[in-house]
């Protein structure tokens, strides 16, 4: 899976393997037309809207683009998000 939060990081290994990490992302991303930014926004909007419902761990949120493949076998991208939930909200 892509990292989209480790992009610009150094963490994960040697040059070599963080290149070939972010040469996927690049190429994610320009398959998909999702922009660094774009990301942000959906993740501020997730945030948003999942706050009303829950306390979450926003240190904790993991949120990439990935691969995945259908049931075709076709391979198209798709957003996954790992949310920590803290606690639930009495609604």
């Amino acid at each position: 899976m892509l990292d989209v939060f480790k992009f610009f990081s150094k963490e994960g290994g040697t040059s070599k393997e963080l290149a070939k990490e972010r040469l996927k992302l690049v190429l994610v991303h320009d398959r998909t037309n999702c922009s660094d930014s774009f990301l942000e926004m959906i993740r501020g909007d997730l945030l948003n809207v999942i706050s009303d419902y829950m306390e979450i761990d926003e240190e904790g949120l993991d949120i990439k683009i990935t691969k995945t493949k259908r049931d075709d076998d076709k391979i198209m991208p798709a957003l996954v998000a790992n949310i920590p939930i803290k606690k639930m909200k009495n609604r």
